[in-house]
């Protein structure tokens, strides 16, 4: 599994359900620093977010063989990472995915800090978008997911998942401390 020529997720998924350990191997390799980062968004902590990916992945590998992927594995694994973190950290949530977002802005603009200001107003602007609106702009900015895969990983209706996308940037527009960031 080396090589140019990667097997894509569904040819990886068809190996684990045919029994091939390497396959889900390269399933986790392949995304669990990405689950690692949509983990911490919602637990916070390094070490819960790393029991977050290793309860997901399990989950998953359970699910072997008759796994039916069918979206993209991230669009699948979404909805059992939150559900993961979600059940451990629920009154948490909102906080740490505040937290999350303004830790990514601090650490691309590090050494400026103009920008360090500007994370913190960032993270002011965020906590006061509603969780929904702020998990789908997070969704579709951090992890550069579709509507329809928002909406697949949400179970909800793509309208919606649009119209909180859309209150958060007009908000986020509104604010003169914001507004060249979202135009």
């Amino acid at each position: 599994m080396t090589g140019h020529n990667r097997p894509t997720d569904v040819e990886l998924v068809a190996g684990a359900n045919a029994g091939d350990a390497q396959a889900f191997d390269a399933l986790y390799d392949r995304h669990r620093t990405w689950a690692y980062r949509v983990a911490f968004r919602f637990t916070g902590e390094a070490s819960d977010a790393l029991d977050v990916v290793q309860e997901t992945f399990l989950y998953v590998l359970q699910q072997f063989p008759g796994l039916e992927l069918r979206s993209r594995f991230t669009t699948y694994l979404y909805p059992i990472i939150r559900s993961v973190a979600m059940d451990g950290h629920r009154r948490l949530a909102r906080e740490q995915l505040a937290r999350e977002a303004a830790t990514e802005h601090h650490r691309a603009h590090e050494e400026d800090e103009a920008h360090t200001a500007r994370s913190d107003e960032l993270e002011h602007l965020l906590d006061a978008l509603s969780a929904g609106q702020r998990e789908v702009l997070l969704m579709r900015v951090i992890d550069s997911m579709t509507m329809s895969e928002i909406a697949t990983a949400l179970s909800i209706p793509e309208g919606t998942a649009k119209s909180r996308l859309h209150g958060a940037l007009t908000r986020l527009r509104a604010d003169p401390r914001t507004s060249d960031l979202f135009a």
